[in-house]
């Protein structure tokens, strides 16, 4: 599949194959690997220094190269992702858990080698960033702008698509993924998530009103017969074809595309979810499919109104200090 050492590609095999990673975690495991090495070869003068960085073949890494590698060589690594490739915290600790999930499998999996140099390498400090998000009153307004749309068909199928995304904070993945068969007793569906995993989402009366609608003109002859989601070409919608329709939507409806995204949309409805809905933490975290409820807790701290009238509703918010 790619132009790589056995070594990396059995890693990626047993990524896939037994430890279940998704392709799209595997791909970015290999994105990620494949810039090491190719770091490595640079660094240790192993390639002409005039050739293009991403033209570098890393084939012929054998065991022995990687038997050398050392803990500075991965903080250098790091740091040149920072600073020569301008990764952000997210695609730097990215990296990091892909060094450290290789060399766990070259050390503790297939024994190749006699010490593990990513053990002591830490993942960079998070940033406590809130998450960016539409409000209600743009929510309705993207919907609203899908209703104008005059064609049947593309306006059922568009607005059934952002209702599940507001609704049910579904990943961009998730949704292009869905099968009709999925869908059990109208009221949920059965998603497909990271590592694998399944869960089950429920849907509340809009959502379920809005599959139906579209379900009505969906073409009975889809070339995906499965897929809930179809293209004009009776195919399933792919992960691009959705992004950009979203990014017509909120252009239409006033709202920056480069800001707003499919995932801001899912941010959207956790946020809409915990600031209305009084939704509990660890059900959030099952909704969302996070697998730490550390990644979910970033939607507690993004309502100061709620926090403000929780300070105001202690019973001796009132009590005076009458003597001064």
């Amino acid at each position: 599949m790619y132009n790589v050492p056995i070594i990396l590609d059995d890693y990626l095999n047993y990524m896939e194959t037994i430890k279940g990673a998704s392709p799209n975690t595997v791909k970015e495991y290999f994105y990620d690997l494949r810039t090491f090495f190719r770091y490595l070869k640079v660094r240790y003068k192993l390639v002409d220094p005039h050739i293009d960085f991403n033209e570098i073949d890393i084939s012929d890494l054998s065991l022995d190269h990687i038997k050398k590698i050392t803990i500075q060589d991965l903080h250098s690594y790091i740091s040149y992702a920072d600073k020569k490739r301008d990764n952000g915290n997210y695609a730097r600790s990215r990296k990091v858990a892909s060094l450290r999930s290789f060399f766990d499998y070259l050390y503790s999996k297939v024994n190749l080698i006699d010490k593990n140099p990513a053990e002591s390498l830490e993942f960079p400090k998070r940033e406590n960033r809130h998450p960016v998000y539409l409000t209600l009153e743009q929510s309705e307004r993207l919907l609203n702008t899908v209703l104008e749309n005059k064609n049947e068909f593309f306006r059922k199928r568009d607005y059934a698509i952002i209702m599940l995304f507001l609704n049910c904070g579904l990943r961009l993945s998730e949704l292009s993924s869905i099968d009709i068969d999925k869908i059990r007793n109208d009221d949920a569906i059965s998603i497909i998530g990271k590592g694998n995993k399944e869960r089950t989402i429920f849907l509340n009366d809009a959502c379920v009103a809005a599959i139906k609608d579209y379900l009505r003109v969906r073409p009975k002859d889809a070339i995906d017969e499965k897929a809930l989601f179809l293209s004009k070409r009776r195919r399933r919608m792919s992960n691009r074809a959705i992004q950009h329709m979203i990014d017509r939507y909120l252009e239409k409806a006033g709202l920056d595309p480069s800001v707003y995204s499919t995932h801001k949309l899912r941010h959207t409805a956790a946020t809409l979810m915990y600031k209305y809905g009084n939704v509990d933490i660890r059900a959030l975290q099952a909704i969302l499919g996070h697998e730490s409820v550390s990644t979910t807790q970033i939607y507690t701290h993004i309502d100061n109104e709620r926090l403000r009238d929780a300070i105001k509703s202690n019973p001796l918010s009132n009590r005076l200090n009458r003597k001064s």
